[in-house]
């Protein structure tokens, strides 16, 4: 019998843009499936109340993010507000040889550079039915101004345009029907062969070596 894991992990990548309920989508999943594992990203941030180092993030100085970088670390990295942010690669491998998955929320761009480390990962797109009714729940939140909601239509257009790189492409029309359609990937790439290496190994290893006809 074999000493690895009977099953070894995946990269679950899931994009979308703002307004079209990924978020919603995601808890969901992680409520059904709680054995996600998450990898720590690095930030050049400062802390804020109550973020502990090496939980929350690695925080590092931007000399040292810039080192880290250079040096192949990150699976994805950004810019944002000023501020760096990194995903290494080692530990998601670390988890993905262990058995556990890895769920990444992230935008296009980082999906696209996760995609460079992670070729054989899942990659979701989540789509709005319309932009008309992605409008409509992007001002029904009440959280955006005129010019907001604006920009992020904008940004939703740009986002579309690249959605075709995705392996799957998820319509969030009715919520319980999107659900259901992003879970059937999730469990399509949990019983892939390539990663039950050892599966059919252990079963044949249990066959009789006399009185079992070739």
């Amino acid at each position: 019998m074999s000493n690895g894991p009977e099953r070894l992990g995946l990269v679950l990548v899931v994009c979308g843009p703002s307004g079209v309920g990924k978020g919603t989508l995601l808890a969901r999943l992680r409520r059904q499936y709680p054995n996600f594992a998450f990898s720590v990203s690095c930030t050049t941030r400062a802390p804020r109340p109550g973020e502990r180092d090496g939980v929350d993030y690695q925080f590092v100085t931007r000399e040292r993010f810039e080192a880290l970088r250079a040096e192949g670390h990150f699976a994805e990295w950004a810019e944002v507000h000023g501020n760096l942010y990194g995903t290494p690669k080692a530990p998601v491998r670390e988890h993905m040889a262990a058995g556990r998955d890895v769920i990444f929320d992230i935008d296009v761009q980082g999906a696209l550079q996760l995609r460079e480390h992670f070729p054989d990962g899942l990659y979701v797109f989540i789509l709005p039915p319309s932009m008309t009714v992605l409008e409509a729940r992007l001002r029904g939140r009440g959280t955006d101004s005129e010019e907001q909601v604006a920009k992020r239509l904008k940004n939703a257009i740009g986002e579309l345009r690249q959605a075709g790189g995705f392996d799957y492409l998820v319509v969030n029309d009715d919520l319980d029907v999107a659900y259901d359609d992003l879970r059937a990937v999730y469990k399509a790439g949990r019983l892939a062969a390539r990663r039950q290496p050892t599966l059919l190994d252990d079963l044949l290893a249990q066959v009789p070596t006399r009185g079992v006809a070739s």
